[in-house]
């Protein structure tokens, strides 16, 4: 499809100056994908450490209630470890966040949320090794 011309480009011949430049047929740029495993990078949304916890849980309340996958965070599933408000809150916020963000959600929530660029799933603190195997898979998803 045709392409605008660059800015600052002349207007055509014979049209009013400040008139909108024409179009031209310019090849689109090529997309390149990453080679498969190849670690790309993502962003995450957990839980602000900051935040008071009864505000946290009203987030992870509308979080869960609202299209995120707390099923992940029941007794035996694998992100039921560590049992703590914010693992679980970090979990939900994330889930709810990857699943609606094309259709405009966003990582707030009151702002007891907030983005980050190393994957949850990765942390020392959140896939430390637990007696029970099945605590070992926890991934925290990325779309």
């Amino acid at each position: 499809p045709p392409t605008r011309a660059s800015p600052g480009a002349a207007s055509p011949a014979g049209a009013p100056p400040g008139s909108p430049p024409t179009t031209t047929n310019v090849p689109p740029t090529p997309v390149v994908f990453p080679a498969p495993g190849t670690p790309h990078p993502g962003v995450w949304c957990v839980a602000n450490p900051t935040v008071a916890s009864a505000v946290a849980q009203t987030a992870m309340d509308y979080a869960c209630g609202s299209g995120a996958d707390c099923d992940m965070m029941t007794p035996g599933a694998p992100c039921f470890l560590p049992v703590t408000l914010m693992a679980h809150a970090s979990y939900a916020f994330n889930s709810y966040w990857q699943r609606t963000k094309v259709a405009g959600g966003t990582c707030d929530f009151a702002g007891a949320a907030m983005l980050i660029t190393k994957d949850p799933s990765k942390c020392k603190a959140v896939r430390r090794r637990h007696d029970d195997a099945r605590y070992d898979g926890c991934r925290y998803v990325y779309v």
